[in-house]
């Protein structure tokens, strides 16, 4: 009788030590076999996670890739030590593509220089970006997930892009006031003066605060 594990069972010892998402053609390449076989032997663990009884865990397929994560019911309620956070570094181009969306990524570039690339691909290995070639460029979406993380009702781009701007206008900012506070939010500084404020007045600067406190509120971070 064969001592190797099953493929389900590697693939559920890889995904969990990876502790992020990772697109099927890669899963494919690094056990060596088709990826319409890899698919299948994905759905089937995926089928085992939903029959184990009161198993808090789930395996996510967004767009081909896969995760394995705790279910969203029960992520609010774990220790600060175990939330799957956002890098502070990414918030900023979360913020503007849910503001935005459907948004083109060479517009980001625009807006944001090179690093939009990189925080691109890590935002969608997160699950929480949709990529998708549009012309020339990428068109760019949020995910159910990124739903799921910001505490938003709505998963319809539409609907996201909405409700991100009723959030922001609730509190008198533009989408890029949004974006900058959630940049800004994890950051150790002392008082902002008025060059650092780009002409924010302080009214606008616990408004900004006030957003970061709502949109993280699902990870339970403090100010």
């Amino acid at each position: 009788m064969s001592d190797v594990p099953n493929l389900p069972s590697l693939l559920e010892a890889t995904l969990f030590g990876a502790g992020r998402s990772i697109p099927q053609n890669e899963l494919a390449e690094m056990f060596q076999i088709t990826e319409s076989t890899m698919r299948m032997a994905l759905l089937d663990l995926q089928a085992t996670i939903e029959g184990r009884e009161e198993c808090p865990i789930q395996l996510t397929e967004i767009n081909r890739y896969w995760v394995l994560e705790v279910k969203p019911h029960l992520a609010k309620h774990l220790p600060q030590i175990a939330r799957t956070e956002i890098p502070k570094k990414l918030l900023k181009i979360a913020a503007l593509v849910a503001y935005q969306q459907p948004m083109q990524q060479n517009r980001l570039v625009e807006m944001v220089g090179q690093v939009a690339y990189e925080h691109v691909s890590d935002l969608r290995e997160l699950g929480l970006i949709d990529k998708r070639r549009d012309g020339n460029t990428r068109r760019l979406t949020t995910t159910r997930r990124f739903s799921e993380y910001f505490g938003c009702p709505h998963t319809a781009t539409a609907d996201v892009a909405a409700w991100f701007k009723e959030q922001a206008s609730g509190l008198g900012l533009t989408g890029s006031q949004l974006a900058d506070a959630l940049s800004r939010g994890g950051e150790e500084s002392g008082p902002i003066d008025s060059d650092d404020s780009m002409g924010h007045d302080s009214e606008e600067t616990s408004a900004e605060r006030e957003v970061l406190e709502n949109a993280t509120a699902i990870n339970g971070e403090e100010e």
